[in-house]
């Protein structure tokens, strides 16, 4: 298993975001509606969007603090002291009586392809009210990271803090709501994979030109920049000026259940630190693929050592 490591900790991140237990369940295929399928294994892993992003910018080198919500339950000691193993500060982890933390279901298959299903728990406490509380600690960072795994009303309050405050807001929309409000698209970096960039935008992103359509949409809904991640086929990023093709790195996938979340960690990271949206973009890409590559959630997130080798090996 990799190892927390840094070799900057200047980058100050704050997560604000999902912790979950994963129970994950491996097997030859998903299973069909109505189908039982005998599974080869199961293992507990901590997982949560918001949980597995704070990990990966923590491996990837940044200074990172969660703020969240676990329950009174047997998991939410262990999800907590996962995070401290991982670099991460907790203190910003509240404890949710009378709750359970929050619970997903994860099927692999052998390609590493996956299926989720997620119990919010304690995350649906996650309140406005506890934005407040860590304000200060969001108005202090380099870099905001959010997903949509806790209430939309508190991430509307987080991106109001933070943009007050002249914080760089990240933004992974996922899971996709039934309907995603403009406010949530105010942000300075959106990063939808394909199916969420359909979702918002209407149309299909198969074609460069539909990619390109789709962009342009983001921006003119409030996005000051864009990265659309596209699985095998890497990333386009977009500044409002420029796109840019973001080439994969060619892997064998055991398991993407984390590649997302592992770039969205390492992109915060690169950005906090002063890179550009290209070349954070770029170190991302490898960092998702690296976790690809390797089965669980967190326990799969690279270190920047391997993040590093890996873009210097593409330049010899």
């Amino acid at each position: 298993m990799s190892t927390p490591e840094s070799t900057n900790r200047g980058a100050q991140i704050v997560v604000l975001g999902s912790i979950n237990m994963d129970l994950v369940i491996r097997c030859s295929q998903l299973p069909r509606p109505g189908q039982t399928i005998i599974a080869d294994s199961s293992a507990e892993v901590p997982g949560g969007k918001g949980a597995n992003q704070a990990v990966a910018a923590a491996r990837a080198g940044g200074n990172v603090s969660m703020i969240g919500r676990v329950g009174d339950d047997a998991f939410s000691s262990r999800l907590v002291e996962n995070l401290q193993r991982e670099q991460v500060a907790t203190d910003g982890v509240l404890p949710t009586t009378e709750t359970p933390s929050g619970l997903a279901i994860v099927a692999v298959e052998s390609s590493g392809e996956n299926s989720i299903v997620a119990v919010p728990g304690a995350n649906a406490r996650l309140s406005p009210a506890d934005v407040a509380t860590f304000a200060d600690r969001i108005c202090a960072a380099d870099v905001l990271m959010l997903q949509l795994e806790v209430p939309i009303e508190t991430v509307q309050a987080a991106i109001e803090v933070a943009r007050q405050a002249g914080v760089r807001i990240v933004l992974d929309p996922a899971p996709m709501p039934a309907t995603l409000d403009d406010s949530l698209l105010q942000v300075d970096l959106i990063c939808p994979n394909e199916s969420e960039t359909e979702a918002i935008v209407g149309h299909p992103v198969s074609s460069d030109e539909e990619i390109d359509r789709a962009i342009a949409s983001l921006h003119a809904r409030g996005a000051r920049q864009v990265i659309l991640t596209l699985g095998s086929r890497g990333a386009v990023a977009s500044d409002g000026t420029t796109i840019r093709r973001i080439d994969p790195t060619p892997i064998d996938p055991v398991d993407t259940t984390a590649a997302g979340d592992a770039f969205a960690g390492a992109l915060a990271v690169r950005l906090a630190e002063g890179a550009n949206l290209f070349e954070a973009a770029g170190f991302a890409a490898v960092a998702g693929a690296l976790a690809a590559t390797r089965s669980g959630a967190q326990p799969g997130m690279p270190t920047r050592t391997e993040i590093d080798q890996i873009l210097q090996s593409q330049k010899s």
